[in-house]
């Protein structure tokens, strides 16, 4: 329970700065830098999407063995697979259920969509990315010996 709850706070810990990264770039590269909405959010995405993987590589998941470029590739694919949801959330709210305003587009796509697509990056970042399972922590060989 203990480990548990670790790992949980280490991966909310981590996702908060790299979500302070994906901001403050994108507010930097649309402001100073002079970049367009959608190559600045690309940039500020791949940073923030960098952060994380650092931060659970070095922090929350530094007993698992995942490295290298393939892992990455795995991380960026479940963050990418959130940012989905996140728009799923929003085009559902939006365009199907009617509901357009500011404040609706807000909750479907930064409330609701940001807490489904977080137990998405949970769950993958935990059993794709680096493979962990409680269950066999602490266990110091196989059973056959």
């Amino acid at each position: 329970m203990v480990a548990a709850r670790r790992e949980l706070l280490g991966f909310a810990a981590v996702g908060l700065v790299a979500y302070a990264a994906d901001l403050g770039l994108f507010t930097w590269l649309r402001g100073p830098a002079g970049l367009g909405p959608l190559t600045a959010k690309t940039l500020s995405f791949l940073a923030g999407c960098t952060v994380a993987y650092l931060g659970n590589t070095l922090g929350t998941y530094r007993h698992a063995r995942a490295r290298g470029p393939h892992s990455y590739a795995v991380f960026f694919a479940v963050n990418l697979a959130g940012a989905l949801v996140q728009l799923l959330c929003l085009t559902v709210s939006h365009y199907g259920l009617g509901l357009t305003s500011r404040r609706a587009d807000t909750v479907s796509g930064a409330v609701v969509g940001m807490a489904l697509a977080t137990v998405l990056r949970f769950w993958g970042t935990r059993t794709l990315v680096f493979r962990v399972n409680h269950r066999e922590r602490g266990r110091v060989g196989s059973w056959t010996g």
